[in-house]
């Protein structure tokens, strides 16, 4: 009888055990899933305030290129660079000018926009500078700068390149916040 009572026993202690075991990695399971669903609730609440500061930053961005691919369209360059008095090399290279300080001033938006959209404003930057110069290129040097004005609108009027990169910063603007 006592070996029956010692296996009583043991099988009671082995049940008891096995019972205490799936317990515990119950229990483990459930706490190790609780930690995780907070890291993840923290990491979610980190990115809502890390998006509250970024957006109106973000925002921002997005109208200081708007600002810039209206300052270097062919209307508000020539109208703020021309100076009565003017020759036609000193206009170009005052427009040329501007258009790459506008655009150094803006280079750091770069971190706020798709690298399609940063792509295709510089490359309406980039189209620009080859709208005046190759528009002065027809010209003589002796020409009468309101020419290179008029060969500018000329050749804008036909494809402007602001227009298309304002187009695209919409868009994208649009899919981001609309």
């Amino acid at each position: 009888m006592s070996t029956l009572v010692l296996i009583a026993v043991i099988a009671g202690i082995l049940g008891v055990v096995a019972i205490g075991g799936i317990f515990y990695l119950i229990v483990k399971r459930y706490f190790d899933n609780e930690q995780k669903t907070r890291l993840l609730e923290i990491k979610m609440d980190e990115r809502r305030e890390t998006l509250k500061a970024v957006t109106p930053i973000r925002l921002q961005a997005y109208e200081r290129m708007a600002l810039f691919l209206e300052r270097i369209s062919p209307d508000s360059l020539v109208l703020r660079c021309y100076q009565p008095g003017m020759d036609l090399k000193l206009l170009q290279g005052v427009m040329t000018k501007s258009i790459r300080d506008e655009w150094e001033h803006n280079l750091s938006q770069q971190v706020y926009l798709t690298p399609a959209t940063w792509a295709r404003i510089r490359a309406a930057k980039d189209e620009m500078v080859n709208l005046v110069n190759s528009s002065a290129v027809s010209l003589t040097d002796t020409t009468d700068p309101t020419r290179l004005a008029a060969a500018v609108f000329a050749s804008a009027a036909k494809h402007l390149p602001t227009d298309e990169a304002l187009e695209a910063l919409h868009k994208e603007i649009n899919e981001l916040f609309g």
